[in-house]
């Protein structure tokens, strides 16, 4: 690693020492400060508030969005503790997993594992643990600072998953992976580039859509599950939760594949809803003039 990457190495080995709840605490109050800024996050993270949440009154659509930015703070102040304590002792925090039998059994039949985690709760810690249970190959893009993958590599430790990068190379490797009845987890609510997915509803209201996911489920035969970490109140650990990936998920038609694809990503948002990175533009190529760009003048 570069000296400036052990520097930062060393000083989150150091804050890791304070408590997940202190962090957490430090994270909303970051989030709240965003909010009160009213910056384009804030803004676009209004914006999908009000789209996916049409029945609440202007009252509650606000307190849902300060909710969603605490969450959104402590998603960035906990990455403290995570990758400064290590996989293992990040691992410890883990109170609770709901739907392990469905990897279990998945993993048995040999057919290969599709894991789609949402940008939803931690993700790192979902990471350490789906990587201790089986090898695990992601779909990546790499950082924009070359010297963090280093850095990477050094928190993640033994429970790194394999990095593929997202270019035609990467998307062969996973085939060959599932058709080995290995494991891959990708990101199912990536946007893709204009040209290069579906548009499909979410929260009812058509977003555009990958279609890797389900030409990969289609191909191979693998097993699809969803799955995230969800963070528990007052700093308390996290429980990981597994689901089934909806009817469909793997037809022929792709339109009908992505509407799966999004169902599934919209099941594990309902359990957390707050968690999810809702700042992020989903719906932004669904019209010609994107309801973000419309609403922020």
């Amino acid at each position: 690693m570069r000296a400036d990457m052990v520097v930062l190495y060393l000083l989150l080995r150091l804050l890791a020492l304070l408590p997940l709840r202190a962090l957490h605490a430090f994270g909303a109050a970051l989030g709240r400060l965003v909010l009160w800024r009213r910056g384009r996050t804030a803004q676009n993270t209004a914006v999908n508030i009000r789209i996916t949440r049409p029945e609440l009154d202007e009252a509650a659509q606000s307190s849902l969005l300060r909710k969603v930015m605490e969450e959104s703070g402590k998603s960035a102040t906990e990455i403290v503790k995570v990758w400064g304590a290590g996989a293992e002792r990040s691992l410890a925090l883990i109170r609770d997993v709901q739907g392990e039998a469905l990897l279990d059994a998945a993993l048995a039949a040999g057919k290969g594992v599709i894991i789609a985690a949402p940008h939803l709760g931690c993700w790192e810690v979902l990471n350490y643990w789906l990587c201790r249970k089986m090898p695990m190959a992601i779909l990546y893009r790499p950082p924009r600072i070359a010297a963090i993958e280093g850095l990477l590599r050094k928190v993640r430790g033994a429970l790194a998953p394999e990095q593929v990068r997202a270019d035609g190379a990467g998307v062969r490797t996973l085939y060959k992976r599932l058709a080995s009845g290995g494991t891959v987890g990708i990101l199912p609510d990536q946007k893709p580039r204009a040209g290069e997915g579906e548009f499909a509803p979410f929260f009812g209201r058509d977003a555009l859509t990958m279609v890797l996911l389900p030409r990969l489920a289609v191909r191979t035969g693998a097993t699809v599950l969803f799955a995230f970490a969800e963070r528990l109140p007052r700093g308390a650990g996290y429980r990981v939760h597994l689901l089934p990936a909806p009817t469909g998920i793997a037809d022929t038609d792709l339109v009908m594949a992505c509407a799966a694809l999004n169902r599934g990503v919209q099941n594990c948002v309902e359990l957390a809803f707050a968690q999810y990175q809702w700042q992020y533009k989903r719906y932004s190529a669904s019209d010609r003039i994107s309801p973000y760009d419309r609403e922020n003048g």
